[in-house]
This record gives structure tokens, sequence and C-alpha cells, in this order.
């Protein structure tokens, strides 16, 4: 409980007659008896004020007959809007504003705190924030922090609740949820991800169909279209029990963030969502995490609990502050999986030195494997590139970051003439831009 600038200034008010003898003595000369006055109305006022101020705190609501529970999921998605719900159930006899603050696992961005609300007397309420974790692993949440201003505003109360909560920060497992969602209310074309059985050049048999513009004329029944009266089409299921190998590049080139969010956690995203969709094709999902060593390994797997492993496996996964063993990465690769796979392989290049090295260990797995390098943009070198020169000196950094990024670009474009299925992404954008190419793959027989 600490006095407000209206108590305070009250005092000083009060203390006005105490000081006004001193203050007239050089121009007027005051009785005795005036002066005696004068201490006793300022002593009275003083006395009126603290009387005041204790019964103030005796008629105000008190933050001790509050109480707060905190409801959040004990799993939490880096870089998502995370729900945390706070209730609040107030035992006082009259409404009591509060100003409500929470200590949340750091580093993380909270949005809604602080906030202010008021309190019903002899009621329940609860208020929502979210918090947007940017850090995997283990962590959790300290005290919350409650402060209310007494009815005739003469005090502030404070309080300091002990509330302590672990929590995991995994990767985006949201948007999992959120495609489970849609999939479920067969939205998922908003998402641009078509999650039920891929149409394509497969072997197997699903239906006969109305033929379309695009199918192919070898693909006509005849019979059936000789029944119907027009042309039917046969329609097949695009193979199951393929196998899906997702690299991770642990170096210290994926420490770099972008938004707050370290490449790493975009790769984590990524790779958890192609997952998931892969495993909803059918298909066997594995995922091989690495840096200068070996970090994580999971062998490719199906069925409902794949994602979860895959989950658990990674969800403290960190990036090394040292330069990754691409050589490393493709012998051990070789050695755990045999396998004609699609490795799909997410990293991110510096610059054209590190993207040259990183090519040359990638073609080595063309064979037996169809491979899917995914290439996160150097945001900050395209942004230099796109600024205009003010001086000698930006004129060289800009042509040189120029230089760097066309020396990436035409590395890239090489990969793809060579008929690897390279991308160069956005972080921001390679989840979306990677299932999309997955999709692609299957849908064009290329595995």
């Amino acid at each position: 409980m600490t006095p407000r600038r209206r108590l305070f200034l009250l005092f000083v008010a009060a203390g006005i007659p105490l000081a006004l003898p001193a203050v007239l003595a050089p121009f007027t000369e005051l009785s005795v008896a005036n002066e005696r006055l004068c201490e006793g109305i300022g002593i009275l006022l003083n006395f009126l004020i603290f009387a005041v101020a204790l019964i103030d705190v005796a008629i105000s609501p008190s933050l001790a007959r509050v109480d707060v529970q905190r409801e959040a999921a004990n799993v939490m998605s880096v870089g998502a809007r995370n729900a945390v719900r706070i209730w609040f159930t107030s035992r006082n006899f009259a409404p009591l504003p509060i100003e409500f603050h929470d200590e949340v696992p750091q580093p993380s961005t909270a949005e809604g705190l602080p906030f202010e609300m008021t309190l019903d007397p002899q009621k329940a309420r609860y208020r929502v924030y979210h918090l947007i974790p940017q850090h995997r692993g283990s962590n959790r949440f300290g005290n919350i922090f409650l402060r209310a201003v007494s009815r005739l505003g003469l005090w502030t109360f404070h309080d300091v609740r002990p509330l302590p909560a672990d929590v995991k920060i995994y990767p985006d497992i949201q948007a999992v949820h959120g495609i489970e969602l849609l999939a479920r209310k067969n939205r998922v074309a908003e998402m641009g991800i078509k999650l039920s059985r891929l149409r394509g050049r497969g072997s197997e048999f699903d239906r006969l169909r109305e033929y379309r513009r695009e199918d192919e004329p070898r693909h006509i029944d005849w019979k059936a279209t000789a029944r119907q009266r027009q042309l039917i089409a046969r329609e097949f299921v695009v193979e199951r029990n393929q196998n899906i190998v997702i690299v991770l590049d642990c170096g210290r080139s994926m420490c770099n963030a972008s938004e707050g969010i370290t490449h790493l956690d975009r790769a984590l995203n990524a790779a958890i969502v192609l997952a998931y969709v892969a495993l909803r094709q059918g298909d066997n999902v594995g995922l091989f995490a690495a840096s200068n060593r070996a970090e994580r390994w999971v062998r490719p797997m199906r069925g409902a609990n794949a994602i979860q492993t895959i989950i658990r496996s990674v969800y403290d996964l960190e990036p090394r502050y040292e330069a990754s063993d691409y050589g490393l990465i493709v012998d051990q690769l070789r050695v755990r999986f045999r396998k004609r796979s699609l490795v799909v392989f997410l990293t991110h290049a510096i610059d054209d030195l590190h993207l040259m090295s990183i090519t040359r260990h990638v073609r080595e797995l063309r064979s037996p494997h169809l491979v899917l390098p995914a290439f996160l943009r150097n945001v900050p070198l395209q942004e230099r590139v796109r600024q205009i020169p003010k001086s000698d000196v930006d004129a060289f950094q800009i042509a040189a970051a120029a230089e760097m990024a066309y020396g990436q670009s035409k590395l890239i474009a090489d990969l793809q003439h060579s008929g690897m299925l390279a991308l160069d992404v956005l972080p921001e954008q390679l989840t979306s831009q990677i299932v999309s190419r997955y999709l692609d793959i299957k849908a064009r027989h290329l595995l």
C-alpha cells in the first residue's frame, strides 16, 4: 500500500496553517493567540486527513479478497498466439477496479498485458491475453501482480501472488491443429492445402468420373463412355507408403532470426506441418537433425502417433554456433536410411560460398533419393540490395550485396536446371511453399 499524489497534496495543504506564522513574520507581527490558532488549525487538519486516509483504507475493497487463477496450456507453440485465460473471483461487497500484470515466460511477447478491468462483487470474471513465445524448450510462468486504487483515491494497493506454472514451448503445432479443424469442416482449400486423397497418375484405380479437359485421353473408359453417352475417365490414387525424410540444418547459419524467430524455428514449424500432411496422405515420415554432428534421428514411420513422436523429439532442439558439416550429414543419412525417399533439406546459406558448399554435398543425395532443398532467403541482404546509396561507402556495400545475392540466385538456378527441386523462399513463406511443393511432387508422381 502506497500513498497517492492526492493524499500527499492534502497533507501539504494541511501544513500551510502551520507554516503561515513563519512566512508572515518578516512582514507583520502576529499575536501569540493567532499563532496558536494557526497551529491548532494545522494540527487538526492533519489529524482529519489522517483519519480520512484510515477510513479510506477501511471502506475500500481489498485485493486480499480477490482470488486469481491462470488457465494456460501445458504446451504452447513458438511464434504463434497462445491464449492465456485469467479468472478473477471477488469476495468483496463493492465493485473493485484493478490493474493486472503477469510474469510470462521469456523471451516472449504478450498481447493484452497489462490490462484493467472492474470486478463485480461476489462474481467470477475472466480476461484473455495472448502470449507469443519466441524460444522453444521448457519454460515457466512466474508471479502475477495486482494493483487497485482506494475508494477515495488516497491509496494504491499492491499485491503480488506467486503462481508458478511450467510450460513447454513446442514448434508451431497450432498450424497442425488448424489444418485438422479445417479438414473436418471440408474447408482446407482456404489454406491452399488439399488433405484429401491426391489424384494423379498412380496405379491404383479409385473411381469413374466425367472427363475433364486436363485429363489424359488414355484414361478414358470407353465402355463406361458408351453406356453413359458422354466421356468418362478413370481416376487413380497416388501411391502411398512412400518415404519422406526431413533434414534440418542445425548449424550456426540457422541462428539467424526474422521477426524475432530463428530460422531453425521456422524450419521446425514447416517440418511439423509437412510431416502432418504427409502422414495424412499415408506416407512414412522421418526426421534427421544435424550440425557438425548428428543431433536427432527419427526413423520414417506412419500412423496417428508419428506426429507426436516427431514433435517430442525436436521441441527442445537448439542451433549450434558451429559450422555445419554437410559431408557428415550426407554420409549419416546414407547410413541411417538407404531406401529411396523424398529428402527435404531445410537450411539457410549466409553467402554464395556457403551455398556452394551446401549444393556440392546435396547433389550426392540424388541417387537414390529425390532431393528437395529449401533455402531460407537472406532477408537483410535482399533489403540492402534494394536500398538507394547515399554515399560512396553505401554504393560499395550495396554493390557487394547485389553481387552476393546474384551469386546465390545463380547457384539455386543451376540446381533447378540440374533436375533438383530447389526452393528459395522467404522465412515466413517456408511452410506454405514446402507443403505445396510436396503435394505437387505427389500429384506429378515424381517419387
